[in-house]
């Protein structure tokens, strides 16, 4: 691993707890593996990791995001996520493909949805001209997918927008069409999130 990894991991090993882990295997499941770390405690390492590599530029901020997403630990997936929302300036509409790859494996609500709504979603409020038009056909594309991380990230990124008075309600509605069109597509995973950013448009 880099050394930013190594710093980041050992960190969370340091401040994890058997029973944390524990209540995490409980509340979500088998799908992962959990060291025990708090949410405060990666918020605080990856603040830590950025004073100590203050040099990280684009390439290796998605670098070392995938680099602690290449292992199925949740808080070293959750701090990759972290990672990305810190640096979202960074971040181009091409990112979009590793960002699918994150949420095609993200197995837990607790990973997918930050990376849907403060990584994509951020980030889609300042795209514009062509990059908009590129991020818009790997949404559709989402939308429509057998995956349901990707069909409930393409609802979900619209959250930010609406609730900033900013969302395009036509876009959304192709959206809901795509997602209840794919194979399975009326899960409750997924129509939850519907009911959600339904919210925030009428609110």
């Amino acid at each position: 691993m880099s050394a930013a990894a190594d710093f980041i991991d050992d960190s969370l090993q340091y401040e994890s707890t058997e029973e944390r882990a524990e209540d995490y295997t409980w509340r979500l499941g088998e799908s992962l593996e959990f060291y025990g770390a708090s949410v405060g405690a990666i918020r605080g390492t990856i603040r830590n990791a950025s004073r100590r590599y203050p040099e990280l530029q684009h390439d290796a901020v998605t670098a070392l995001a995938s680099e602690l997403w290449s292992r199925p630990v949740f808080e070293r997936r959750l701090a990759a996520v972290v990672i990305l929302q810190s640096n979202l300036k960074l971040l181009h509409v091409s990112d979009l493909t590793r960002v699918e790859g994150f949420l095609r494996s993200a197995a837990v609500r607790d990973l997918a949805d930050p990376l849907a709504v403060d990584v994509v979603g951020a980030l889609l409020l300042r795209l514009g001209g062509q990059d908009a038009l590129r991020a818009r056909a790997v949404l559709e594309r989402w939308a429509a997918s057998e995956n349901i991380w990707l069909r409930r990230a393409a609802v979900l990124v619209h959250l930010p927008a609406f609730r900033k008075g900013e969302g395009d309600e036509a876009v959304f509605r192709r959206t809901v069409r795509l997602v209840t069109g794919a194979q399975d597509g009326r899960v409750e995973e997924v129509e939850e999130v519907m009911r959600l950013v339904r919210e925030a448009i009428g609110s």
